[in-house]
């Protein structure tokens, strides 16, 4: 069966082509190629000021998790359900500038036939642990609440996802206006920051439908069918050759399970950004948080350029893993998931190494992974060593 068809029996799509449809018309705020929508200050009505609001939810996620711990009983599993939740929100965010006095609202949505109120309380608890974790950088998150909704007839496990506000100065955002010239910084989505408790397979919150299908064996199918959409094709249905805990050599004598590697939390590059807007703020000509889209999501912020990414940061154990059970064309591992790259910095190449020496003082590794070229029409071109890969807007 072709890569493309399975994506399609799952439900899911790499591009969202008929999301963007839906809303093309609608009004993109104050400034359309900001990495997030920046609208004016309704909140406090001055013009010097401008309103963030970010939703987004940690996706199918959740149903790897579910399986997890149900086959082991480790409640970590939803701290970093919580934690892809809150990042996929706050790091988009944090790519027009704002990294300081955001409030966050979570909204869950679970079967409370199979999701108890412990793994809700490791929910919330996390969250306040994230915010405390964050304010020793710099960065102060303010929890306001939310709703924990039982909705076990819509829901089959659970669903996870937070709102993010902020108000804060337009002279302090970053408007992507990525120029030719400009060079880019890729910082790693894998390893172990310094504010991480354990190493991250680098995985964000995108892809999971395919990656848990493809990656985990047809056992789980009839063991957790709640796990899944029962109309799904059973020939799509959990059909890698992989158990939750079987081991994967993640390098250096090291060894995650593979349900771990997966489930990774997204990571948050928070304190380095802050760290990057004290610096160079004035030098940065665009962010782009690598979530939906993988490597081509800089093409929806981009005009006038090519994106040429020649040299990437080597793909980590866990993007060859997913590639090696599902058999995924690399052309679309590049566009569902970051392999190993998940915030891009642009800027001129004279300071660019400013920005991989900030990244590695806190345990993450950069380097630059491509330049920007003039061209007619906003493209990316994506070079490996299983060729070269174009994406148009």
């Amino acid at each position: 069966m072709a890569d493309q068809s399975k994506y399609g029996l799952r439900g899911v799509s790499a591009t969202k082509d008929e999301v963007h449809a839906a809303i093309k018309h609608l009004d993109k705020g104050l400034y359309p190629l900001a990495f997030c929508k920046i609208l004016p200050d309704f909140a406090g009505g001055d013009e010097a000021f401008c309103n963030l609001m970010h939703a987004d939810t940690a996706g199918t996620k959740g149903s790897l998790a579910y399986l997890y711990w149900k086959e082991t009983g480790d409640l970590s599993v939803w701290e970093g359900i919580a934690q892809d939740a809150i990042v996929m929100n706050l790091d988009d965010m944090a790519c027009v500038g704002c990294t300081d006095n955001i409030l966050l609202s979570s909204t869950v949505g679970r079967n409370k036939n199979l999701i108890p109120g412990e793994v809700i309380s490791t929910i919330i608890n996390f969250a306040v642990a994230f915010a405390d974790e964050m304010k020793k950088h710099g960065v102060n998150i303010h929890l306001a609440g939310g709703e924990t909704a039982d909705v076990g007839d819509i829901v089959r496990t659970i669903d996870v996802g937070y709102t993010a506000f902020a108000r804060m100065k337009r002279a302090d955002l970053i408007v992507n206006n990525i120029q030719p010239g400009d060079v880019v910084v890729g910082l790693a989505s894998y390893g172990q920051a310094i504010y991480e408790s354990a190493y991250n397979g680098g995985m964000g919150s995108n892809g999971l439908t395919s990656a848990r299908h493809d990656v985990f064996s047809h056992e789980y199918a009839a063991k957790y069918p709640e796990s899944y959409n029962p109309a799904l094709p059973e020939e799509v249905v959990y059909v890698g050759g992989k158990r939750l805990t079987d081991e994967v050599d993640i390098g250096n004598g090291q060894t995650a399970t593979a349900g771990k590697l997966v489930l990774s939390p997204t990571r948050t590059y928070l304190p380095v950004i802050a760290n990057l807007l004290k610096s160079l703020k004035p030098q940065i000509h665009g962010m782009i948080h690598n979530t939906g889209g993988g490597l081509s999501k800089v093409v929806k912020f981009i005009e006038g350029v090519k994106v040429v990414k020649d040299n990437l940061l080597p793909p980590p154990p866990l993007f060859q893993l997913i590639q090696a059970e599902s058999g995924t064309p690399m052309k679309e591992m590049c566009q569902v998931f970051n392999m190993g790259q998940r915030l891009e910095v642009y800027l001129p190449e004279e300071h660019a190494q400013e920005v991989v020496q900030i990244s590695r003082n806190f345990g993450i590794d950069a380097q630059v992974i491509g330049h920007v070229e003039a061209a007619e029409q906003a493209s990316v071109e994506v070079r490996t060593e299983e060729g070269i890969f174009t994406y148009i807007a």
